[in-house]
């Protein structure tokens, strides 16, 4: 395997342990406590551009299907997955796909880090509020108000730290690769 699509590869990996690490870690902002699953899914948009972005969204939730408990909660296994959060998880694709596409568009400069990490931000949202609508049947405004309003101050820090943590972490990232002795 050539060095570059192996050290994508430990990358995309390594993102997705950090979803499912952060899916531990609460932080009590508000009413309601906040994980910190989003941010690194932002931030692998960020980082690793919108293929392996997203690959490794999908790796998290690969692995959370097959029943490990690397969802919110310590849960896994598919029905969470189909559950009232399972449009936020599905999300969680789109988003760090979305994120890196334009992320990339912008060479990374920081007027385009901003602007998708919001638009990732919305996508997950777009698609967690209407599908625990959907499977709660809960009125728009209700759905809205559970699944998105009381997230809203957390998720805004969370994508300000997934920028700042693009300025630290990517020049680490870009520097050259030593050739290993075989």
């Amino acid at each position: 395997m050539p060095i570059e699509k192996l050290r994508s590869v430990v990358l995309c990996s390594l993102m997705a342990s950090l979803m499912a690490a952060g899916a531990f870690i609460h932080v009590p902002i508000g009413p309601v406590p906040v994980v910190l699953t989003n941010l690194f899914v932002l931030l692998s948009g960020l980082l690793l551009g919108a293929r392996w972005g997203a690959a490794s969204a999908a790796l998290y939730l690969l692995v959370g299907a097959i029943g490990l408990p690397v969802f919110s909660g310590g849960r896994g296994g598919l029905a969470h997955l189909f559950g009232p959060t399972g449009g936020y998880l599905f999300g969680f694709i789109l988003s760090a796909w979305t994120t890196g596409f334009i992320s990339e568009r912008f060479r990374r400069s920081m007027t385009g880090s901003v602007i998708a990490v919001i638009f990732g931000s919305l996508i997950i949202y777009g698609l967690g509020v209407p599908w625990l609508k959907a499977i709660t049947k809960m009125t728009w405004n209700k759905a809205w108000m559970v699944g998105m309003v009381p997230f809203i101050p957390g998720d805004a820090l969370k994508a300000v730290v997934a920028v700042i943590l693009l300025r630290s972490v990517k020049p680490i990232l870009d520097r050259p690769i030593r050739s290993v002795p075989e």
